[in-house]
């Protein structure tokens, strides 16, 4: 299905269902293997990866060329082995289990994504907490749900949306790698509540309303951010660069790195905010 041609957010809101079906059989892999048993090594970046990891990539591209033949796709476990690939129209790009060090800790915080991006643009994205049984999704002006996972994808759907700057913020960040530049950056917002976590599920915060900002200061994957950015648009939000540029994706060039992004619930305080970095 729409092999050579670029998908829009139509289309993609065409998809969600049967691509929600895909994360949930990834989310059974996963549950279906203990992270106390789970065989594990590091990569080359020092970043730990599991049978679990690999187990989920592996039903999501069966899945994938299935449902969507000859369209590109970026998925983390393979990325680095895998040849240049063109990515000028459409293609998808998975990260199986986010949050890695949270799922062999033990936490709830780990999730599945999925984004369609075209022409470098995310449009829309699926997140899914196999441990927490939640799956949320969106498509750009279509808007976001929050769905209970299960075995059909997902069901009893939610609609869901940003909420405006409140008096009592709430800032998500990143349980394993919060650095200076990041912590000097909701300092400077005032008071505001820190509620750190692993993995895109920051981003679900933001999209569901119990969260108004989530920035990373520090480089991260365009599969780490991809699904979220496109969840927090849909939902209302907005995902920018610290200086509030534009963020595209498919940068082959670039080894898929974002430098750094700041996803907001409330775009009109963002254009309020100026930042230094």
């Amino acid at each position: 299905m729409y092999p050579g041609s670029d998908i829009s957010p139509a289309q993609a809101g065409q998809l969600m269902d049967d691509l929600s079906v895909l994360i949930a059989r990834a989310c059974a892999e996963i549950r279906a293997t203990s992270p106390t048993t789970a065989v594990r090594r590091l990569k080359s970046d020092q970043s730990p990866v599991t049978g679990a990891d690999e187990a989920s990539e592996a039903v999501i591209l069966q899945g994938l060329a299935r449902l969507l033949p000859k369209l590109p796709v970026v998925a983390e476990e393979s990325a680095s082995a895998a040849a240049p690939i063109e990515l000028t129209g459409s293609f998808i790009i998975v990260d199986p289990l986010d949050g890695t060090r949270e799922y062999l800790a033990g936490r709830d915080e780990f999730t599945v994504n999925l984004a369609i991006v075209t022409r470098g643009l995310p449009i829309a994205g699926i997140i899914a907490a196999p441990k927490r049984g939640q799956l949320w999704r969106g498509v750009i002006g279509h808007g976001a749900e929050r769905l209970r996972l299960s075995d059909s994808g997902g069901d009893r759907a939610e609609a869901i949306k940003t909420r405006s700057w409140p008096d009592d913020p709430v800032a998500t960040v990143s349980r394993s790698h919060m650095d200076a530049a990041t912590d000097n950056f909701v300092s400077a917002l005032g008071p505001i509540a820190r509620v750190p976590c692993g993995s895109a599920i920051k981003f679900c915060h933001i999209a569901e309303g119990s969260a108004d900002i989530y920035p990373r200061l520090g480089t991260t994957c365009e599969w780490d951010v991809a699904a979220g950015h496109a969840l927090v648009a849909a939902a209302g939000g907005l995902v920018t660069s610290p200086r509030g540029m534009p963020i595209t994706y498919g940068r082959t060039a670039e080894n898929f790195r974002v430098p750094a992004f700041v996803a907001w619930a409330d775009p009109g305080k963002a254009a309020a905010v100026k930042i230094q970095s």
